[in-house]
């Protein structure tokens, strides 16, 4: 369910802590604004279309049950709240700091913010927030001519030991990132290297094949690109696609490697670091919840 509650005259937004406080003093005000929310001009029965007031119930806000046909419809269907265990009221308290906290926060303080037990709590519920303030048309990267886009894809997540050799458990994941490049400020300027990532976009993949490694470049990355990439036959048909592409052989030199590939690999890096610090092993499916 998208809701842009600053286009919707009837969806009031809180400007301020007190005028939250007022606005969501309860679980039941929060359902109530749910209900605004998904149902503007009334609640209509999504199973037989019958429009009227619904049951309510004290114990249960967030379900509406039809007069009529008796069907419930859950007020958190479609949302990152969809089946949660967690009050509707820290939902709001975690969405309101989302979004008034410029500079953004750690789990851990969102953890201490919300008065949550658990860190694992804290951490889904802000990163489901995230997700789903992320646009659902994302920009494509780069199209800019004086940058160029670094490609590769990596495996991830997983547990190999006492499985003998070769891939085990483990997510296949694509990556593409802008390359920038750095004015240097003058000539007392020491930095090694002007280039720095611009845009990230990652993504599980299903094999290394030009299918799904071409069709992430084209989800991707603005046509026109100027693309670099490792001489694996994934990438063969970037051309083809229309993308101006380099391919680099590394043949198991990380020196090549590093000099021409060195931003995707950074960021590589840090994804695998970001994910041994949550979990010790990783599924596909999570992964790819957690890329969205």
């Amino acid at each position: 369910m998208v809701i842009d509650v600053l286009e919707r005259g009837d969806l009031s937004f809180p400007r301020s802590l007190p005028e939250f406080q007022r606005m969501f003093p309860d679980e039941a005000a929060c359902a109530a604004y749910l209900e605004r929310a998904r149902w503007g001009g009334g609640f209509i029965c999504p199973c037989c279309a019958t429009f009227g007031d619904p049951y309510r119930f004290a114990n249960r806000p967030t379900v509406l049950r039809c007069r009529h046909c008796q069907h419930n419809s859950y007020l958190t269907a479609g949302t990152v709240m969809e089946r949660t265990h967690t009050p509707l009221s820290v939902w709001f308290w975690a969405a309101y700091l989302v979004t008034s906290q410029t500079p953004g926060m750690s789990a851990v303080q969102f953890q201490r913010q919300l008065g949550l037990p658990r860190y694992e709590t804290a951490f889904q519920i802000l990163h489901k927030l995230r997700v789903g303030m992320v646009r659902p048309d994302q920009d494509q990267i780069s199209g800019n001519p004086a940058e160029h886009v670094e490609a590769d894809e990596t495996y991830v997540g997983g547990r190999t030991r006492g499985k003998g050799k070769g891939v085990h458990g483990m997510a296949l994941v694509a990556g593409a990132v802008e390359v920038k490049q750095r004015k240097l400020s003058s000539s007392l300027n020491k930095r090694r290297t002007v280039r720095y990532a611009g845009r990230v976009r990652l993504a599980v993949v299903q094999d290394r094949s030009a299918k799904s490694l071409g069709g992430f470049i084209e989800r991707v990355v603005t046509p026109g690109t100027t693309i670099i990439t490792d001489d694996w036959s994934g990438y063969a048909t970037l051309e083809k696609r229309g993308y101006l592409h380099s391919a680099v052989a590394e043949r198991g030199d990380m020196q090549v490697a590093e000099t021409f590939l060195p931003i995707i690999h950074l960021v590589f890096s840090n994804l695998k670091t970001w994910l041994r610090g949550i979990h010790h092993g990783v599924s596909p499916q999570h992964l790819q919840a957690y890329l969205n």
